[in-house]
């Protein structure tokens, strides 16, 4: 079984040079992609008078979030991984690419990373609303978790066929571009009903500054579901671990 790879780590990971200069990446990383993508939104509003949604908005904030994730994704590449997202570490500790102890770190850093984001936000705007995701009218707690597991999955199978996957080769170079791309689609398609987070730390950064929580459990419960899943399954069913020797992952 492929899944004898899950490990705790060892307590050294917690101070590790390394182990905390991929922390920072990802720090770093997340706070320009929810400065970005939580701004856009920001901006259309400012825009409109906070008017109402409109398909133009949702485009825009597809277009903002796809450009920041590719962008996010890519400078953090090299150092930590790229992963920006605590549904996609988690992911990759379920498939056994990450120890539980350097995930914890990551996740540390990347909500970090987002309330810092949200708060320089409020303040570089003179104080407008960081407003946290929440549920459109008509749509219940169960569509929008059914929703965020099924966004996030396919987010977190993308990352694992373009990222973590040994066998990716050349299509290694394009795996920000298409990232970005997944997160700009499922936006498209989710976020008139529940925002399309896919994401708990972009989802935290807002309710914390805000202080919103309504409904906030299914921005975690979901993308962890959905990514968990993505992370297993591509594991078990596509990454070969016993034939030819592969090309160490880079992820």
């Amino acid at each position: 079984m492929p899944f004898n790879r899950i490990a705790v780590g060892r307590a050294e990971e917690a101070y590790h040079p390394d182990a905390l200069k991929a922390a920072l990446a990802e720090f770093i990383s997340t706070l320009i992609f929810v400065f970005a993508g939580q701004g856009s939104g920001m901006a259309f509003s400012k825009l409109t008078d906070n008017g109402a949604a409109t398909p133009a908005g949702l485009i825009s904030a597809s277009i903002a979030h796809a450009f920041a994730l590719f962008v996010a994704v890519s400078v953090g590449a090299n150092i930590s991984g790229g992963h920006v997202n605590p549904a996609v570490t988690f992911g990759a500790f379920v498939g056994g690419n990450i120890t539980l102890l350097r995930g914890i770190l990551y996740w540390i850093a990347q909500l970090l990373g987002s309330v810092v984001a949200c708060l320089l936000l409020k303040f570089t705007t003179g104080g407008l609303e960081t407003s946290a995701f929440a549920l459109s009218a008509g749509v219940g707690v169960g569509n929008a978790l059914v929703f965020e597991i099924v966004m996030t999955f396919g987010l977190v199978y993308t990352v694992y066929a373009t990222a973590v996957d040994p066998k990716k080769g050349s299509l290694g170079t394009i795996a920000p571009i298409a990232i970005g791309f997944i997160v700009g689609a499922n936006i498209l398609a989710g976020g008139a009903f529940d925002g399309a987070s896919m994401n708990p730390a972009v989802s935290f950064g807002p309710a914390v500054v805000s202080w919103t929580w309504t409904n906030h459990w299914i921005y975690w419960v979901g993308p962890l579901i959905g990514g968990g899943l993505a992370g297993a399954i591509y594991e078990l069913f596509f990454i070969n671990h016993s034939h030819e020797q592969l090309p160490t992952a880079d992820y």
